[in-house]
């Protein structure tokens, strides 16, 4: 070997071994970064929900029709299907019926028999609510009976509101119900009288 090309291979050790040591610091760094980080971190979807209240606004199985869950906070701050979250108040499933409740799995169909709307508090504003439901959309033309219930779930799950209602035909509105919450989180005032919230749009 010729002393020029020993001379060249000696330039270029002291490079390649400057690269090295930099990538063995890059992977260390990044092994070091990687165990700082907390592993709960890194779990998707595992962010804890908390509601203080829960709206459950259901009709029967199977039933084809687009029943409506429409809810008002003290503030005004109105929550329904195109605004699914306002002030503390969030729409958790809109359900449409037929329209939503089937699913392709394998190539097969399944419908999902449940009709049910949930809507969840986040938290105490005192002052008064109104749960209306609206018969949306028919697509048998018949009435459907509807059950509204209101669920206090801290710090025990506890049923503060329940109430059945028929909504006759498409477009009508009916109050549910309307409660006046208290800064300790009770329940008092608890009312049907008529408030309409699809007309105030």
């Amino acid at each position: 070997m010729s002393r020029r090309r020993v001379a060249r291979e000696a330039e270029v050790d002291p490079f390649y071994d400057m690269l090295f040591n930099m990538l063995i610091a890059f992977v260390f760094c990044f092994i070091i970064a990687l165990l700082a980080m907390n592993p709960k971190a890194l779990k998707t979807g595992d962010i804890p929900s908390k509601a203080e209240y829960i709206v459950t606004v259901s009709w029967p199985d199977y039933n084809p029709n687009d029943i409506d869950t429409w809810m008002q906070d003290p503030g005004g701050n109105l929550v329904w299907f195109r605004r699914r979250e306002a002030g503390l108040m969030t729409l958790d499933r809109d359900d449409r019926g037929d329209a939503t409740d089937i699913i392709t799995v394998n190539g097969q169909k399944v419908v999902s028999p449940f009709r049910q709307e949930v809507v969840s508090v986040r938290g105490i504003v005192p002052g008064e609510y109104t749960i209306n439901v609206q018969y949306y959309e028919s697509r048998d033309k018949k009435p459907v009976q509807v059950s509204v219930s209101v669920v206090k779930v801290n710090p025990r799950a506890q049923v503060v509101f329940y109430r059945q209602l028929t909504l006759a035909r498409q477009g009508e509105e009916a109050t549910a119900g309307r409660f006046t919450l208290l800064a300790d989180g009770s329940v008092v005032n608890v009312n049907t009288l008529p408030k309409s919230l699809v007309q105030g749009l």
